[in-house]
């Protein structure tokens, strides 16, 4: 069906990684790839000051060690990418230089704030270039 899947995970939010994971699994032509792909926000320059100097690099490596335990957990044969910056752009950015023909994103129900503010999968949805499956 599909020969690369950029499956973006949010480390606080396995269980739903979980479930698009083996989805991608499900997906997969023979032979195929599944980019197992987070993003770590910038922190804003007015906050970088007070925060301490090794928070992000805790925060890889807590992410790295989350996305390879699901990797593990799903028994999937998934590349492990990381990336900084705003969410749906890093997305939308690795399906793009991944050459990617899906994105599977996972989907939470939504709160007060993402009626002003915008989903990250509402955006990546939007400015696809590709499929988007969003799994509720």
């Amino acid at each position: 069906m599909y020969k690369k899947i950029i499956v973006p995970v949010d480390p606080a939010a396995t269980a739903i990684g979980e479930k698009i994971l083996t989805k991608a699994k499900s997906l997969l032509d023979a032979g195929g790839e599944i980019v197992l792909l987070t993003i770590i926000e910038d922190i804003p320059g007015y906050l970088a000051i007070d925060v301490p100097v090794d928070l992000i690099e805790g925060a890889i490596t807590d992410a790295k060690a989350k996305l390879v335990t699901l990797k593990e957990k799903t028994g999937a044969s998934a590349h492990i990418e990381i990336r900084s910056g705003a969410p749906a752009r890093e997305i939308l950015a690795a399906a793009e230089e991944h050459k990617a023909d899906l994105i599977i994103v996972g989907s939470h129900v939504p709160d007060f704030s993402n009626y002003f503010i915008g989903a990250t999968a509402d955006r990546v949805v939007r400015h696809s270039k590709i499929s988007v499956l969003v799994d509720r």
